[in-house]
């Protein structure tokens, strides 16, 4: 690495991001260690070949094709997520919402080094392909479900389609962007979310003022496919296009992957099975996730177990969780040939502080969120619609204040200012829910904490990413980049199980403290069912003690929130303050090709070729 551990503003770039003569001197030192890591996958060779493929129709039917993607995701996303909230309702098991929410964000975690790795073992265009297999049987399976647990099957198969899609755009814009760009690229493609906050609002408000949550899944089961089809034709049109004029480079010699199993002939069916799973770590990949679901689950499951924390069943999950956690450390950093986490990765101080900034802030904010969206139904004597709205405040401030960020990079060329600044921020917005939480606090008040969580983390969220991927070498952006969203997930998995324990352990309680006169079945339907709250106008005995008993438990909640806030600003301090210029990275001087200001060799003229591919 070009980077000087005591000297956070160093860049090989001068003021202008010309390269340095420090960075030259230095140069056949830093191509010595990106020359010792494995040589890139055939999926980063075929992007690069595309760059040299695409001209300026076929460029365009790209971009429009991310933002047809990025629309179709955030109106999904900006209306999905209440139906899941009456469709457990509806099954009577609204505290199921938890469980099902982490099971989604482990899926949504661990996914992403895997759809990464086929990203860069076969090519960007063929995952998408295969992510958008999975929503759609997903959505057919939450669809047709007749039970709570058929809903978390189709979950689970939709959260395979939300992790490739998350990943995959971010990988083909660091594929196609310089850093100067990168972070106003990767905030434009959230920009839906500015319109779909309100659109979606209305949809879905639609869909469950008919009770047709079933409804709203099918109408995107049929949507998806047909707004992801020009970014998929594109990308494997330009794959396609770039091997048929021979860009690729087939000439190097076969890594030491491909030569492992010299008995078996080359291409054999066993060979390739072999050489998959090792390209993709498989093993790494079973024992992380193995680990993260037994420590996280019996978070979520203790209060419904026999026993609680005394069963043993729930113990022993946590033990074994812990044990497969510390294998999975052992095997990638030890043996593993092809690793999820490479041992590079983890001496690298930019991956590492980017990625515990994502599992703190996201565990924050899903400790905070979980429940929102219920606690505002019962809490306030808002519409459906007005709800939705609120719940949707804190995506349309971190999408507008992204742009900002995205923007303040672009003139900066630094990325630290803009995230220590965004993180204070959003560290107000959660300590303000302390005191807003409570039913007698005005809608205004309430909202603000939205605006403050958004404002803070839209900064954060862009900054963070570019600072990571300035850091690794071209070869490396893919795996970067679902590292620090892995660890970002797992934090949001982290926070949905605390909430899911937290709700759990002391709901209840809560509502026995306030209702004690009405029947455990009375109570165990307020608990089960929003809705059998809401049918009490507010200023009934019944309805204030639910107000009551969720105030408390959210309480709990917002004060860990805070707490944990607190930890991404000193990771943030910590930081490297990249130069971000017009390169692929800032530690070597590759352009979007993948060629090097430092390499003298016969390329294909860009411009000649934009005329001839057209």
């Amino acid at each position: 690495m070009l980077q000087k551990p005591d000297d956070n503003d160093y860049s090989p770039h001068g003021d202008d991001g010309s390269v340095s003569r420090a960075a030259l001197r230095s140069h056949s030192e830093t191509r010595s260690v990106i020359a010792a890591e494995p040589d890139a996958h055939a999926g980063v060779k075929k992007v690069e070949a595309a760059q040299r493929v695409y001209g300026r129709y076929s460029r365009w039917c790209l971009f429009i094709g991310i933002g047809l993607a990025s629309y179709i995701y955030s109106l999904d996303a900006s209306t999905t997520y209440a139906y899941l909230t009456f469709a457990t309702s509806s099954l009577g098991k609204h505290s199921f919402i938890s469980s099902i929410t982490v099971a989604q964000a482990l899926i949504v975690a661990v996914g992403k080094p895997v759809i990464a790795k086929v990203a860069d073992v076969s090519s960007r265009g063929t995952a998408y392909v295969g992510v958008l297999i999975f929503y759609v049987l997903g959505y057919i399976v939450i669809a047709s479900a007749p039970n709570v647990g058929t809903i978390a099957g189709g979950i689970v198969l939709y959260a395979v389609y939300v992790s490739g899609l998350q990943i995959l755009t971010q990988i083909i814009i660091a594929d196609i962007t310089t850093l100067a760009w990168r972070g106003l690229v990767v905030s434009l493609v959230s920009a839906p979310f500015l319109v779909n906050a309100f659109i979606g609002s209305i949809i879905s408000s639609a869909f469950l003022e008919h009770d047709n949550w079933r409804g709203g899944y099918v109408m995107f089961a049929i949507l998806v496919p047909a707004a992801l089809a020009p970014l998929i034709i594109t990308l494997l049109w330009a794959e396609r296009k770039a091997q048929q004029l021979a860009l690729l480079d087939s000439s190097r010699p076969r890594s030491r992957s491909n030569s492992r199993h010299p008995s078996l002939p080359q291409g054999a069916m066993i060979d390739r099975l072999l050489q998959t799973i090792e390209q993709l770590d498989l093993i790494g990949l079973f024992l992380l996730g193995s680990a993260i679901s037994l420590i996280l689950l019996p978070l979520t499951i203790s209060q419904n177990a026999k026993g609680q924390w005394k069963n043993a069943s729930i113990v022993a999950m946590l033990v074994v969780g812990v044990g497969f956690l510390v294998l999975f450390a052992i095997w990638d950093l030890r043996f593993a040939r092809r690793p999820v986490i490479a041992p590079r990765f983890v001496r690298n101080r930019s991956v590492v502080c980017s990625a515990l900034i994502g599992f703190f802030d996201f565990m924050s904010y899903y400790l905070t969120y979980t429940y929102l969206y219920s606690f505002v139904l019962v809490v306030k004597p808002w519409s459906l619609v007005n709800a939705t709205y609120f719940i949707q405040t804190q995506s349309v401030a971190l999408t507008l204040f992204g742009i900002i960020a995205g923007v303040s990079m672009r003139y900066l060329h630094r990325y630290k200012y803009v995230l220590v600044i965004g993180l204070i921020v959003r560290l107000a917005g959660v300590a303000m829910m302390i005191h807003s939480r409570g039913a007698n606090a005005s809608d205004a008040e309430l909202v603000w904490t939205q605006i403050l969580q958004g404002f803070g983390g839209g900064l954060a969220a862009v900054s963070s990413q570019v600072g990571a991927q300035a850091s690794v070498p071209h070869a490396d952006v893919a795996m970067i980049t679902a590292v620090v969203l892995l660890l970002t997930e797992i934090g949001g998995a982290v926070g949905n199980a605390c909430a899911g324990a937290i709700w759990s352990n002391t709901m209840p309680a809560n509502l026995e403290k306030y209702l004690s006169w009405l029947s455990d079945e009375q109570r165990a339907e307020l608990y089960g069912s929003i809705t059998s709250a809401r049918a009490y106008p507010r200023g009934d005995p019944i309805r204030e003690g639910v107000i009551n008993a969720y105030d408390d438990t959210m309480m709990i909640m917002v004060i860990a929130a805070t707490a944990l806030s607190v930890v991404p600003i000193v990771f943030a301090l910590a930081m490297p303050n990249w130069y971000l210029g017009d390169k692929q990275n800032a530690v070597d001087a590759a352009d979007l090709t993948g060629r090097t200001a430092f390499e003298d060799e016969d390329v294909v003229d860009d411009d000649d070729d934009d005329d001839n591919m057209e």
